[in-house]
């Protein structure tokens, strides 16, 4: 399987994939859209998408690129999210005047940012502040980034596991182009979907009404502004059940009364990190 990811080596999305998938062939690309578009071209193409942290919310642009691209999710997973202060071999923490990363890394790590009294720059991504260091010659300068990524680029772990939640986590999806649903056995699944409501008074409650008759719970419902309208909205929809499933079909056949879309955007597994 060949799997696409944002950023370069050493990225958060890099780790989950590999933690997933271990035997997979990984390909960065610079931003989520080539991630989306190589995808929507090559049906033998996957990809991992960040969607949603449990401390800074859902990533941004994300639910518009799902909406346009129409790509299958196919697997989700939850990935514990480790932060670690690196720098250049020879560098004391003692010596550090500034910190490095992407601004997500930064907010998650402020307390240690504070104690140290350094100075924040925000950069692209979190991988790629550990390459700039590596290829510069800084010693007042550190990264916030992946223990790999520290791997990746010779850098030496000054502190680990620093962010100031340590139940920071992030929730991943895998895509695809023509993914079909997995078989509806006994399990615990997840069904996803895109609706864009009628212009009506009370149409989403209507939509949710389906759901609440037929037993249905939803584990996800965001919504996001229909091509940078804000008179017309989308909703992003994560459905506890297997679409095959009696009650999730009755509820979705009540969802379609009352939008003007709506897309299933995959079936899969619930992850296991749901219960715990």
């Amino acid at each position: 399987m060949k799997i696409l990811y944002q950023g370069i080596q050493g990225a958060y999305s890099q780790l989950a994939a590999l933690e997933y998938f271990p035997n997979a062939e990984l390909v960065s690309c610079k931003t989520f859209e080539e991630c989306f578009k190589k995808c929507s071209e090559d049906e033998k193409l996957k990809t991992i998408i960040p969607i949603e942290n449990s401390i800074a919310g859902r990533v941004a642009d994300i639910q518009h690129l799902m909406n346009k691209y129409k790509l299958q999710i196919f697997a989700e997973h939850f990935h514990k999210v480790s932060h670690n202060l690196i720098a250049k071999s020879g560098v004391n923490i003692k010596d550090l005047k500034y910190v490095r990363s992407h601004a997500q890394a930064i907010s998650q790590c402020q307390k240690i940012i504070n104690e140290l009294n350094l100075e924040p720059i925000i950069a692209a991504d979190t991988a790629g502040s550990a390459k700039f260091i590596s290829e510069n010659s800084i010693n007042e300068e550190a990264a916030i980034a992946s223990s790999l990524s520290a791997s990746i680029y010779k850098l030496k772990i000054l502190k680990k596991n620093i962010e100031d939640d340590k139940k920071n986590v992030t929730r991943f999806l895998f895509m695809g182009k023509k993914i079909e649903h997995p078989e509806f056995i006994k399990d615990n699944y997840i069904t996803s979907c895109i609706f864009k409501v009628k212009d009506k008074p009370a149409a989403l409650y209507k939509c949710l009404g389906g759901f609440a008759t037929n037993d249905v719970s939803l584990s996800k419902l965001e919504s996001f502004s229909d091509q940078s309208s804000f008179e017309q909205y989308l909703f992003l929809c994560d459905i506890v059940g297997h679409i095959e499933d009696p009650r999730v079909q009755k509820s979705l056949e009540e969802l379609g009364f009352h939008t003007i879309s709506l897309e299933i955007l995959g079936v899969y597994k619930a992850s296991k990190f749901r219960k715990l």
